[in-house]
């Protein structure tokens, strides 16, 4: 272990360069204005990242507006952003000078695998290449009869539980263990859970865990770039088991569970696939799931163009950790708005009973996406609460960003355009551009579903917001942006056609906080912040 000790040593040393040469060299974004650093070693990004950092967050847009520099790990210089034009360069005109970054993408490579979420360069796009086809329109209208079955499930258990009398459920528990089951067996052709009685093991509550624990260790990111350099992986998984760091073993629990299970569903895959046509047949959803499919997708393409096993298994992960809480997260938001909202929640469900009594107990995928009601409930919410509500770039070469409008500077100067040096991370601030007043209007920070039944301001459209979902950067833009969207809002919308017109839900008597953790997450006043949990008063519209 000598060795390993004078890597850290010397990995100590660099930071402490890094440091000293932060501090007292000079900038381009040095004339932007900014918060002041909060930290010595790791700047602004505490305050930015932690499980309470709304209001600082708010600051930041309020006080520094579209543009503003903040201090990133041992004090490097980074750029905050919610200028639609500036996010434009970013993602869409000059994305090939940005990566997601050396923390993010090695980061979420240690702990899921060389899945989409940590690929960059040619990998991400053969990758991309070869996913985009099954989350297509045509997929997600043969996955809307089983997404009917399982949500059918959700809504026989919370009647069990409800039956005459109205109860408090933690309904963020059940969105989460039907996003999964949802994901289970829509993306993997795996069941996780029944859905018909209470159900936990080992790998549904490290899902859980792992977002929460990212933002609770947030410190630890801070070294991820170099942990590469601490050896070959046998050498670096010794030294990660005797850290004798509590947030490196939790994290390093949750991302041996995590891939021990997605390799145990890749093992029953692959047998499926020995056995021929009639075992996937018969697996849960017929063959239909998106890892099926993207099997005999990569068994037919050319040679240069297949994904590897450990790519393949990396997907699996992946799909786990960006389609779950995300999703799971959104739909609790959207019934806790609901039950603040009492007179929204009479109107969709007013429009989803008529639309069960023309079209049946499932309705078609087709039907579902274009209910008006419905869309502009779903729309509005992930507009105005985006359960992702940052991401981030890194500057891979010197890089120009235009702004839309100019700002002036520290010095008194304007400023049309910022220089990024390579290396700069960039923060992209999903929800202020969500709710910027000068695109949206004066209500902008208000919920109000019926804006998008009506048309949407002239500055908006004009803006030419790069998202690729209704002017919302809620799903990101650009070569990374969530391939996986039309999945979740099948899903968002799937769930409340089941639910809406069969409960009535209405407040819990104790307070529901929103905490955030890189994913916004319900959890209940006096409760522990660091797990998703959201309890709200349910009856049947029948008793």
């Amino acid at each position: 272990m000598s060795s390993a000790l004078i890597l850290l040593g010397a990995l100590g040393m660099y930071g402490l360069w890094r440091l000293v040469r932060n501090q007292f060299s000079t900038s381009p974004l040095d004339n932007l204005p900014g918060p002041p650093s909060g930290s010595f070693f790791t700047g602004n990004m505490l305050q930015l990242f932690h499980n309470d950092s709304w209001g600082y967050q708010k600051k930041l847009v309020d006080t520094y507006g579209r543009a503003s520099k903040f201090r990133s790990f041992f004090g490097a210089r980074g750029l905050h952003l919610y200028d639609t034009k500036a996010i434009h360069s970013v993602w869409v005109k000059d994305h090939e000078y940005y990566s997601r970054g050396d923390i993010f993408n090695q980061g979420t490579e240690l702990m899921i695998g060389p899945g989409l979420l940590a690929t960059q360069g040619d990998t991400h796009r053969r990758q991309r290449k070869m996913l985009n086809p099954v989350f297509s329109a045509a997929h997600m209208r043969n996955m809307t009869p089983f997404f009917h079955r399982i949500v059918g499930k959700l809504r026989e258990a919370i009647e069990a539980r409800v039956a005459a009398d109205e109860k408090e459920l933690d309904i963020a528990e059940w969105m989460g263990r039907t996003a999964l089951e949802l994901i289970g067996q829509g993306g993997l052709g795996h069941s996780f859970d029944p859905l018909t009685k209470e159900s936990s093991d080992d790998h549904t509550e490290a899902i859980k865990a792992m977002i929460p624990s990212f933002i609770e260790y947030a410190w630890l990111r801070m070294f991820v770039p170099y942990f590469r350099y601490l050896g070959p992986k046998w050498l670096r998984r010794k030294i990660l088991e005797f850290a004798p760091i509590r947030g490196l073993q939790r994290l390093r629990y949750i991302s041996d569970i995590m891939y021990d299970r997605a390799n145990e569903i890749w093992d029953e895959k692959k047998r499926a696939a020995e056995v021929g046509d009639e075992a996937i047949q018969h697996s849960v959803v017929g063959g239909k799931d998106l890892m099926s499919i993207l099997l005999k997708a990569n068994s037919a393409a050319r040679e240069e163009d297949k994904l590897p096993e450990d790519e393949l298994v990396g997907q699996m992960s992946t799909l786990i950790l960006a389609g779950v809480d995300t999703t799971s997260n959104a739909l609790s938001r959207i019934l806790h708005l609901l039950a603040l909202y009492p007179e929204v929640q009479t109107q969709l469900r007013a429009e989803l009973t008529e639309a069960h009594e023309n079209y049946g107990e499932a309705i078609p995928y087709d039907d579902l996406m274009q209910l008006p009601y419905l869309d502009a409930v779903c729309r509005e919410t992930l507009r105005l609460h985006p359960p992702v509500t940052i991401s981030q770039r890194q500057a891979v070469c010197d890089a120009v960003v235009p702004l839309s409008e100019p700002i002036r500077g520290l010095d008194g100067t304007l400023i049309d355009q910022i220089i990024v040096p390579k290396g700069t991370y960039v923060l992209l601030n999903n929800k202020a551009s969500n709710t910027d007043k000068a695109l949206w209007g004066e209500d902008a920070e208000e919920w109000k579903p019926e804006r998008w039944l009506q048309p949407l301001p002239p500055a908006l459209e004009e803006a030419r917001v790069p998202g690729i979902y209704s002017n919302l950067m809620t799903f990101g833009g650009g070569s990374y942006s969530c391939i996986g969207f039309k999945f979740s809002q099948l899903e968002m919308k799937v769930v409340l056609a089941t639910l809406v017109p069969s409960f009535v839900f209405d407040l819990p008597d104790k307070p529901v906080n929103w905490a955030w953790a890189g994913v916004a997450y319900p959890t209940m006043g006096g409760g522990d912040i660091t797990r998703a949990e959201m309890s709200i008063k349910i009856k049947s519209v029948k008793g």
